[in-house]
């Protein structure tokens, strides 16, 4: 055993008792905790809990990583039925000291008065991952300043004088006893047990207290740290790997394996899977989250942060997967548990009959409310059937927000192209009188090693660049998202027309809508591929032109188009592959030529939101899309 050090001193309440401090619902406090009692030599822990939760709490702890909650009952006051309970989280620092203690063979003892109704202390502490950084001396050192007495006559100081006499009464037994207590009733215990203050006998209660499983759903109203952080304790002690950074490190599996879960969701429900949630983009979203963090005054994020941050960075399928996976507990298999279980709420219990009951936590941790966040997820895939058999297929229409956001797009990408166009014709000179459109860089450092030539030295000569108009124009841009493309996958093939003179004429091959609805008269589809022409004007139906019966796959129909009904001799076409010689041939046999623009070139996020797209059934139904579609 380590031998005691002098920082110690501050948890020394006699020669034989130790009180040691804790916070409720801190994984980083319940492993100070774990470290104190295999650390130090003890032959007894205090446990503040009242004997009564002893024997179904400790036959709890044996069952875990089970959830459950050793539940009271309380006298019905107003008419409203209520409870104090115990969560046997094993994150929380009361249920590892007994943990392991029961390991360890340590005795303990439970000193909390015995009180018919629970009086809870609302207490905002500070966050306990400076832990990793500070030693729980200096912590608990720091906390004493905000710490404010018990109010004469209530039921914080009945227990406080109750567990001071029960500590007198431990140290006849024991040498060496370490004492569990809340940080709120630290200073005042340790002046109730030096001064032998006066108490009161414990109330009679109604029954013993209970156990009950916790339904999965609901397990984050019960534990302290996120269930998916509980798990990777759990997981971490069972495979005895190392937790001491668990509650950030935890942060990025959480977030690895939403990625992974979000994946293969797409794939199970057909829909492309999301590609651009890239390691640049995870590490942005932790930049955000740790900002977001330290203006709430806390180093570690909370969920309503996390998934504030999801939905803002990545989308709201996105977030909606994060909040499912931090709320997943794989341990809690309650189906084939001989105990009844209960489901669990802010404050509240669903007990086994259906009663709902007001339920007050006996190991409070930091006080959680209730905040707002607009999620939309998706709904069902029965009620989205049902809504494509209302469709009427001779009415339909785009969304013009998403209008707006492709053309300008489209926009982008033929200056792109005409840029391109003329960086083929720019051209270097030496400098003489002029700089031109700048130095040519590379064409004078081409040139450097010819003024240290021995026998004919020459001073340095800067070379300028010239680039020419561009000749021509782009009027026509081919986007190819997915190649190959499928055309079982991309079923749909359409041509419009453009509704004014801004927007394009627009020809693509897509997902069919009907398979994806996301609200009465509303179904959402994605591009494989598109064809724009600008300015707007009408062409035949592409995917039936007979002129074009030459193409084999859905590309080489949509260049042929482009190729056919350009009115400029370049078209420009992105796509994330190098172009194929079969899509040049195809372009020169109508006298154009492709500008190649790899799709790398635009961020992947941008790209996967252009893609995604949704058609109306008729105008009217734009009166009310936007509660529907998710930017």
């Amino acid at each position: 055993m380590a031998a005691p050090s002098s920082t110690d001193a501050i948890f020394r309440l006699s020669p034989r008792i130790d009180l040691f401090p804790i916070l409720h619902g801190s994984g980083d406090v319940a492993q100070e905790v774990r470290d104190r009692l295999t650390g130090r030599r003890c032959d007894c822990l205090a446990v503040p809990l009242p004997p009564s939760f002893e024997g179904p709490l400790e036959e709890a702890i044996a069952d875990l990583p089970t959830i459950s909650v050793i539940v009271q009952q309380e006298p019905h006051s107003e008419g409203a039925a209520s409870v104090n309970y115990v969560p046997v989280d094993p994150c929380q620092a009361v249920i590892m000291g007994v943990r392991v203690a029961i390991g360890e063979d340590i005795p303990r003892a439970y000193i909390d008065l015995q009180t018919a109704v629970v009086e809870p202390v609302p207490f905002v502490s500070p966050d306990a991952y400076v832990l990793k950084n500070l030693s729980y001396a200096a912590f608990a050192a720091a906390i004493v300043p905000m710490l404010r007495p018990p109010e004469e006559g209530a039921q914080q100081q009945a227990r406080i004088a109750w567990m001071a006499f029960q500590l007198h009464q431990l140290e006849m037994e024991y040498d060496h006893i370490l004492c569990l207590c809340h940080f709120a009733d630290w200073p005042w215990l340790r002046l109730a047990y030096q001064q032998r203050t006066g108490y009161r006998s414990p109330e009679p209660t109604t029954g013993r207290p209970e156990r009950y499983l916790v339904d999965p759903a609901s397990l984050y109203f019960v534990l302290g740290e996120l269930p998916f952080l509980t798990e990777l304790y759990e997981r971490r002690r069972a495979t005895v790997y190392s937790d001491r950074h668990v509650s950030i490190d935890g942060l990025k599996e959480l977030l690895l394996e939403t990625r992974t879960r979000s994946q293969t969701v797409s794939e199970e429900e057909g829909q492309a899977v999301p590609t651009w949630v890239t390691p640049q983009l995870l590490q942005l979203y932790l930049q955000y989250v740790r900002n977001h963090a330290l203006l709430d005054r806390r180093l570690t994020p909370d969920l309503y942060t996390l998934v504030l941050a999801a939905k803002q960075m990545a989308g709201d399928d996105f977030a909606i997967c994060l909040l499912e996976t931090a709320k997943s507990y794989v341990y809690q298999d309650h189906e084939h548990a001989r105990l009844p279980h209960i489901s669990a709420g802010l404050g509240q219990f669903a007990l086994p009959d259906e009663q709902v009951v007001r339920a007050t936590n006996r190991l409070q941790g930091t006080p959680v409310v209730w905040r707002s966040l607009s999620l939309r997820p998706r709904p069902p895939r029965r009620t989205s059937r049902r809504w494509s058999y209302l469709w009427n297929p001779n009415r339909q229409c785009s969304w013009p927000p998403e209008d707006s956001k492709i053309e300008s797009f489209h926009t982008h990408v033929r200056e792109q192209a005409k840029a391109i166009i003329g960086s083929d014709l720019a051209k270097s000179e030496k400098f003489t009188t002029s700089m031109k459109d700048g130095i040519d860089l590379r064409e004078t450092l081409r040139h450097w090693h010819q003024r240290h030539q021995p026998a004919h030295p020459k001073r340095l000569e800067i070379y300028v660049k010239e680039i020419p108009p561009a000749r021509g124009n782009v009027d026509t841009v081919i986007f190819l998202f997915d190649t190959p493309a499928d055309p079982e996958r991309y079923s749909w093939q359409a041509t419009w027309f453009a509704e004014h003179a801004q927007e394009s004429t627009l020809c693509f091959y897509a997902t069919p809508f009907l398979n994806n609805m996301i609200a009465p008269g509303i179904g959402q589809s994605r591009y494989g591929g598109a064809l724009f022409i600008f300015p707007p004007r009408p062409i035949p139906d592409i995917w039936t032109d007979e002129a074009l019966g030459f193409a084999k796959t859905l590309e080489e129909r949509l260049i042929g188009a482009g190729a056919r009904h350009s009115r400029e001799t370049h078209i420009a076409l992105v796509t994330p592959v190098s172009p194929k010689s079969r899509w040049r041939q195809i372009a020169n046999q109508f006298g154009r030529q492709l500008v190649p623009i790899p799709m790398s070139r635009f961020s992947g996020q941008m790209i996967d939101r252009l893609r995604r797209f949704h058609v109306l059934n008729g105008h009217e139904i734009r009166s009310f899309a936007a509660q529907f579609i998710r930017e």
